[in-house]
């Protein structure tokens, strides 16, 4: 039977849009909107947020990362989160779960520091310290919330020594400044944080005396990638494409750590001329604290069990977390990709 011109015309345009290739496309699906809520001023360990936004591997999983913020302690980011304030957070794990055992509801998704860079930090040459008891009668300058506060009250309990021991000082970040000006003698922080700042201007390398926590007693995780209860509950596909995008920056960071600063510092303008002290952290992490044995065996970001158990007891040791916690609560490994 012969066919109409019309009937001809119409079979064509049906084929065409079966085939995609019609006048009027189907509109492509929105990239999923979510904020950043970071647990301090910008640091090296932060590089992947801005380069998974600058070189496009958030928006290739249909994500658009809308803020990332400036924190002011790993407490105020859990609570961030916790409350929806925020999508997603950068915070230290064990002060996570601290938080998750009063209540809480947010929940690991990636450990960045594996092994904790937390230490206790003076002036070498006005305050040398070579062993804990040192502490003993020296001025601690100290904010009495977060990650730091949690370790502070830690790192003593797990070597004999108290509060009453040495006097403290009530500082405001970032703090590492009232420790220059002789304002306090030692402050607990980050080596791959404030220790490149300070060294920057204390004399450099070899200029500080430090303890760090893992070698006395602070056997726990560090800082990690977390997002809430209520997301992964909700909103499963979107934790799985954030973090889809961050893992591939987190790898893209660790092979090209001068471009991942170049990136982090042309978004964050204050840091255009500190580019150094941001090398300085990443190459930090990078040699130090983003890997152990459990991601040289299952992968990148993984955690295990054992190490969130030897988290908590440590907390538990220490009387930093005064009520129970669910080991299964406290993080989740899911989201991650999984080794090949």
């Amino acid at each position: 039977m012969r066919m109409t011109t019309r009937r001809v015309a119409m079979l064509g345009l049906a084929l065409g849009l079966a085939l995609g290739l019609g006048t009027a496309a189907a509109p492509a699906r929105a990239a999923d909107q979510v904020t950043v809520q970071l647990d301090w001023v910008v640091r090296g360990d932060h590089a992947m947020f801005f380069v998974g936004r600058d070189k496009g591997f958030f928006a290739k999983h249909g994500i658009d990362v809308t803020s990332i913020q400036k924190g002011s302690g790993s407490v105020n980011t859990l609570r961030f989160v916790g409350n929806g304030n925020a999508t997603f957070g950068f915070a230290d794990l064990p002060t996570l779960a601290v938080a998750r055992s009063e209540g809480v509801p947010a929940v690991a998704l990636v450990a960045v520091n594996e092994r904790s860079p937390l230490a206790m930090i003076s002036i070498k040459k006005t305050h040398p310290l070579t062993k804990p008891a040192d502490l003993k009668g020296l001025n601690i300058g100290i904010t009495p919330a977060g990650s730091t506060y949690v370790f502070f009250k830690a790192f003593l309990k797990a070597n004999g020594l108290t509060e009453a021991d040495m006097k403290e000082s009530t500082v405001s970040p970032p703090y590492e400044n009232y420790l220059l000006l002789g304002h306090v003698d030692v402050i607990p922080g980050y080596l791959d944080a404030e220790v490149p700042e300070l060294e920057a201007k204390a004399g450099g390398p070899g200029s500080l005396s430090i303890l760090q926590g893992a070698d006395y007693g602070w056997k726990v995780l560090g800082t990690g990638l977390l997002t809430s209860d209520k997301m992964i509950k909700e909103k499963p596909d979107v934790v799985k494409r954030f973090v889809a995008g961050y893992m591939e920056a987190f790898h893209w960071v660790i092979a090209h750590p001068k471009e991942a600063v170049d990136i982090t510092a042309k978004d964050n303008p204050e840091y255009a001329d500190k580019k150094d002290v941001l090398m300085a952290q990443l190459e930090s992490d990078i040699k130090s604290t983003f890997t152990d044995a459990d991601t040289k065996k299952y992968g990148l970001g993984y955690m295990t069990k054992a190490s969130w158990e030897a988290t908590v007891n440590t907390l538990k040791d220490q009387g930093v977390l005064k009520a129970p916690v669910k080991l299964d609560e406290l993080y989740t490994d899911k989201f991650l990709p999984k080794m090949h």
